[in-house]
């Protein structure tokens, strides 16, 4: 934190109004001591980790559907469409549009603790119904309680760890948030690749998601309320007490107790009469906060991530990879790519800072989404072909509806599996690039081509540039995880007033699992209508606007406290929307904040 003349709130008076107009005593913090100023302490890590691990809820939750989903068709015939798919993936995204929409009035009414122990509970209820679950609408069910528990959590868990963390470090700590999403994605697809053998395979996948749940449930008890919002509830006693331990240093908590008094003050005196959507309509600093704030998170969504995740195994099999077990392997592998660039990102978005974090990962992000379009264009035009006679004398009775003697030589893998959704096509042995047949797409004809040593290919064809596919998606996790992935949430959690926090950061919240939900419900019905390389190549454009938005709307707030960006913001709203971006240097310079009259 930047060096300032701190004047102890003690030395300010003794008693000062509430919002309600009652009188409210001014803590003594003479109890500090005098540590190291720049060290982050124990229980600072303790509060992350232990708020951190609702993002380890998220993470799962979205690795371990993408391999449960993959033995759910196998139980449930209804489920192997295209659409019933969607809906299980969707029914969680629905869940959690509502949780974190509702989560952020939650959090300012009740608190940041208890919202994130209830989303334990609701998770927890979701699971159980998900792994007992006898036909896939209670699935469905189950899911949407999951999803319901993730949204809350999604908003409050890094509002919580944020108001928690001192400026210096506040970007890395919130990142912790987003290294348990994406480490809880690797165990995810850890523990699909553990119960692949195992009776009831998809239901021990889904029903473990309630431990890290009850792990988090536990040390929230233990754990205090946030001190920003204990402050601005008016119980000084409290909140100051947990700043002791998260500020040891006498100087700095006297620094934070000023800043904390003198925005709540300014709030106070704005508070009569007015209601979010009033000071939303009258104040222009809130609406350019909101703008950056719900851009970042719909173009978190809208660049594609999530249809590397939800359905990385269906894409490595779209690719030309028949196994389940190769494509959750080499999903695992992304997902390791994943958690590894989380850590390079919590490395650098306090080094670095979040605008050009998020630069430079869409930039990444642009060429990996061109390698995919590449690869997969270069797929579909090298499957192998379909063996017209041998499909009709090796399988009698199993051919393809859709295939006659007749039908032209140049029928390739591609064109079988394009030709009906109940056709698949079962490899040649030994070189599957050699021509193979085409049959009905069953349980009998899928055990029928294992017994001939033969791979079976119902999503995806052969081809000598799967690899490429790889490649991209590689390089896709690599550049949109250290940036993107984490920037989004550390912005949305400092970039708002303390009475508005919970509230802006769960319209955002809000908007970023409606952008998800509207990427995974299109995504396979993309790649059917477009075709694969056609739908990364929307996604490539999206990532362009995505990258100009940042460049014109973002502003950094490296190393500024939660008053400082405030004074950005209102210098920037008396730019006006067409200035303000063409001053974005000021807007990097913490100095230039730190010395700026609050206007």
């Amino acid at each position: 934190m930047e060096e300032r003349t701190a004047t102890p709130s003690s030395e300010q008076g003794p008693v000062r109004k509430t919002k309600n107009g009652a009188e409210m005593k001014v803590m003594d913090i003479s109890g500090a001591t005098e540590p190291a100023a720049s060290a982050m302490n124990g229980y600072i890590w303790k509060l992350a980790i232990s708020a951190g691990l609702g993002g380890l809820l998220f993470g799962y939750d979205t690795g371990v559907i993408s391999g449960a989903l993959l033995y759910i068709r196998d139980d449930f015939e209804v489920v192997d469409k295209n659409t019933s798919l969607q809906a299980i993936v969707s029914s969680a995204l629905a869940g959690a549009i509502v949780g974190s929409a509702v989560g952020g009035k939650m959090s300012d009414r009740f608190g940041r603790k208890p919202v994130i122990m209830f989303s334990d509970v609701v998770f927890v209820i979701g699971a159980i119904i998900m792994a007992s679950a006898t036909n896939p609408d209670i699935i469905i069910v189950g899911r949407t309680l999951v999803g319901l528990g993730i949204g809350i959590a999604s908003m409050t868990a890094p509002l919580y760890i944020a108001e928690a963390s001192p400026a210096k470090f506040r970007g890395a700590l919130v990142t912790m948030n987003v290294l348990m999403i994406t480490g809880g994605q690797f165990v995810s697809y850890l523990i699909n690749l553990a119960f692949t053998k195992v009776p009831g395979t998809w239901r021990w996948m889904l029903g473990v998601a309630a431990l890290p749940a009850v792990v988090q449930l536990v040390a929230m008890l233990f754990l205090p309320e946030s001190p920003r919002w204990l402050y601005r509830k008016g119980r000084m006693e409290a909140s100051v007490d947990v700043l002791r331990q998260i500020y040891p240093n006498k100087e700095q908590l006297g620094q934070e107790m000023e800043e904390l008094q003198k925005s709540v003050d300014g709030e106070v005196r704005e508070e009569h009469g007015s209601r979010f959507r009033h000071v939303l309509r009258k104040k222009k600093e809130l609406k350019m906060a909101l703008v950056a704030g719900v851009g970042l998170q719909l173009f978190q969504q809208f660049v594609g991530i999530n249809t590397v995740m939800y359905y990385a195994p269906s894409i490595v099999e779209l690719a030309g990879y028949a196994s389940h077990q190769t494509a959750l392997l080499l999903s695992l592998v992304v997902a390791g790519i994943n958690a590894l660039g989380t850590v390079a990102g919590i490395l650098l978005i306090d080094r670095l800072g979040r605008r050009r974090l998020a630069i430079g990962s869409l930039m990444g992000v642009i060429g990996a989404l061109a390698v995919l379009t590449v690869a997969f264009h270069l797929t579909n035009n090298d499957s192998p072909a379909v063996a017209i006679q041998q499909s009709f004398s090796q399988a009698p009775g199993y051919t393809c509806p859709l295939l006659s003697p007749q039908s032209p030589p140049t029928l390739d893998c591609v064109s079988c599996l394009k030709a009906s959704a109940t056709c698949g096509f079962c490899a040649a042995p030994g070189n599957e690039m050699q021509p193979g047949i085409c049959l009905l797409s069953n349980k009998t004809v899928d055990d029928f081509c294992g017994d001939l040593s033969r791979s079976w290919f119902t999503r995806g064809c052969p081809s000598h540039y799967g690899w490429v596919a790889i490649l991209g998606l590689a390089l896709y996790i690599c550049a949109f995880s250290p940036g993107m992935g984490p920037v989004p949430w550390s912005v949305n959690s400092e970039i708002y007033p303390l009475r508005f926090r919970g509230v802006c950061g769960g319209i955002a919240a809000t908007a970023n699992w409606c952008a998800n939900l509207v990427v995974t419900q299109s995504f396979l019905t993309l790649t059917t209508a477009i075709g694969t390389s056609y739908t990364f190549l929307l996604l490539g454009g999206i990532s362009i606007a995505a990258l100009l938005f940042v460049f014109l709307f973002v502003p950094e707030t490296k190393g500024l406290s939660f008053e400082e960006v405030e004074t950005m913001w209102s210098r920037r709203a008396s730019q006006g929307w067409g200035r303000s971006w063409a001053k974005v240097q000021d807007s990097r310079d913490p100095e230039s904040v730190s010395h700026s009259p609050v206007l």
